[in-house]
């Protein structure tokens, strides 16, 4: 069992907080609460870990098992202002799938993201851009952005909806999506085939788990 299990669980004996209270704060089921603390759930996303760290008033590093001191005044700790963003469902980096929008899933993430709402990313389309396979991808919302930006883009009547770089020609009348994998075509619309797609927004930031 990773330390970070243990400790989570016994500061928060410790602390006398009830596994519905930080679900609550972390924003997921008890039972997924319950299964960090059992070590079912083998990786922890970093917001998530800042969360304990405030519930149980210690410092994530202690948590993961980096130090042995619990204390938050340590020199090197300082107190992160998170914020909830909705998670909209996955978006696909490799072809386009459908858009789940599920209203009811939150990501807590740091203040400094200047987002709207995320998606998980689906697909190894965007490798070359440091975006994973199951990366959670910030979205600011914007009905443009620049050519070579990463966007999401709805595509195919508002049924689809894929994660790709930007590029607008509009002397040919054209756009073309750009993967950040060789392995993947250009998607491409012109003329009246630009009517088939929008953009939700601009990528911002994304984040992988610890693990």
């Amino acid at each position: 069992m990773p330390i970070w299990n243990e400790r989570i669980h016994e500061k928060r004996i410790e602390k006398g907080i009830t596994l519905a209270q930080v679900a609550d704060r972390l924003g997921v089921t008890e039972a997924t609460a319950q299964r960090y603390e059992r070590g079912n759930i083998k990786s922890i996303p970093y917001e998530h870990m800042c969360v304990y760290g405030e519930i149980l008033n210690c410092s994530p590093a202690y948590l993961m098992g980096w130090e042995n001191n619990s204390s938050t005044t340590a020199n090197n700790v300082y107190p992160i202002e998170l914020k909830r963003f909705p998670l909209l469902g996955e978006i696909a980096c490799g072809k386009p799938t459908y858009a789940n929008e599920d209203r009811e899933s939150y990501v807590i993430a740091g203040t400094d993201i200047k987002a709207d709402f995320c998606l998980k990313a689906k697909g190894d389309s965007m490798i070359n851009a440091r975006i994973l396979d199951g990366d959670i991808v910030f979205i600011r919302k914007q009905d443009i952005v620049d050519n070579g930006e990463i966007a999401a883009v709805i595509v195919d009547n508002d049924n689809e909806a894929t994660l790709k770089r930007f590029f607008y020609y509009a002397e040919k009348s054209m756009v073309i999506l750009k993967a950040e994998n060789p392995a993947y075509e250009d998607l491409i619309f012109t003329n009246e085939e630009l009517n088939n797609f929008h953009i939700l927004g601009k990528a911002v930031a994304f984040q992988s788990d610890v693990k």
